[in-house]
């Protein structure tokens, strides 16, 4: 068996494509233009591309990016202001904070500042507590891709074995709750698991965020599993790699993401996506009726 290869790129290209055709006519009916907030607290290299991709990507389709960038001499104090700020200025309709903070930033207080309306990366403790009971403003994003991608390939999710490796609050732990929301029987596992195989090997859906190189191997895949890596690891020769070792486990399963270019452009997407809704319930119930809008394309 050789495993179908999901093409993040491309489900997100056509994603994209959408939001260009609905930000035109959210424009055109309402004079609202979608626009996104980043701050970001320091120089980190990395901070610093994401952001740039991010940027460009609004762009792309039509979103109004804005970039506040402070040194590393920023305060919580003075981080919590600049959050107060654009929580109270209405033409800014999404807020992310760009992760990681510096040390002497707790991350919690920061996350928390975000108004929920326009918490597009779904961090808020009220979006992620919502998961629970399926009544999110925001779903974060990369579960949100993730989801998005195994309905795109037309990929069952009610009644499958869902394996979760990984339980962070960004992605394992949401990713498990968003899926058993869509009646999956979930189980998720972590570093302290025992004999990580013995699970993994009974996920028809097996979701891989361990952040550890080729952690996942072919015998650990039961044969036509979909294996969706969501890692992203930089080995010592500078080559980008996934959770899974992709080569040994897509002679196994039936569908498999690539490491790049499988989750990471639709985790990107979903937050332009979230970025357009928070534009559109912006507008309140009757403008958003009066605009003749869709629901989001996703």
């Amino acid at each position: 068996m050789t495993a179908k290869l999901i093409d993040g790129k491309a489900h997100a290209r056509r994603l994209r494509e959408s939001f260009r055709s609905e930000i035109t006519s959210l424009i055109a009916s309402t004079g609202v233009t979608p626009t996104l907030a980043v701050v970001l607290i320091g120089n980190d290299a990395p901070s610093r591309l994401y952001v740039s991709n991010k940027a460009k990507a609004c762009r792309d389709v039509g979103i109004q990016s804005i970039v506040l960038e402070r040194d590393l001499t920023t305060t919580l104090e003075e981080l919590i202001a600049i959050i107060d700020n654009l929580n109270n200025d209405a033409s800014i309709h999404g807020i992310l904070i760009q992760l990681p903070l510096p040390l002497h930033i707790p991350v919690g207080p920061v996350l928390e500042r975000v108004s929920v309306d326009k918490d597009v990366d779904g961090f808020h403790l009220y979006n992620v507590g919502s998961l629970v009971v399926g009544r999110t403003v925001f779903s974060p994003c990369t579960p949100y891709g993730v989801e998005k991608l195994l309905e795109a390939e037309g990929i069952k999710i009610e009644g499958q074995n869902v394996v979760v490796v990984g339980a962070s609050n960004i992605v394992g732990k949401p990713t498990a709750l968003m899926l058993m929301q869509r009646d999956a029987t979930v189980c998720i596992c972590h570093a302290k698991t025992r004999d990580l195989a013995q699970f993994t090997i009974l996920a028809d859906i097996l979701v891989v965020a361990a952040g550890k190189p080729n952690l996942i191997v072919a015998p650990m895949v039961k044969t036509g599993a979909v294996v969706i890596d969501v890692g992203i690891n930089r080995l010592a020769d500078g080559t980008i790699v996934g959770d899974v070792d992709f080569e040994g486990v897509s002679r196994k399963a039936s569908y498999i993401t690539p490491v790049p270019g499988g989750v990471g452009p639709m985790t990107v997407t979903m937050l332009l996506n979230n970025t357009i809704v928070a534009a559109r319930r912006s507008l309140g119930p009757i403008q958003q009726q009066n605009s003749g809008l869709a629901k989001s394309a996703v």
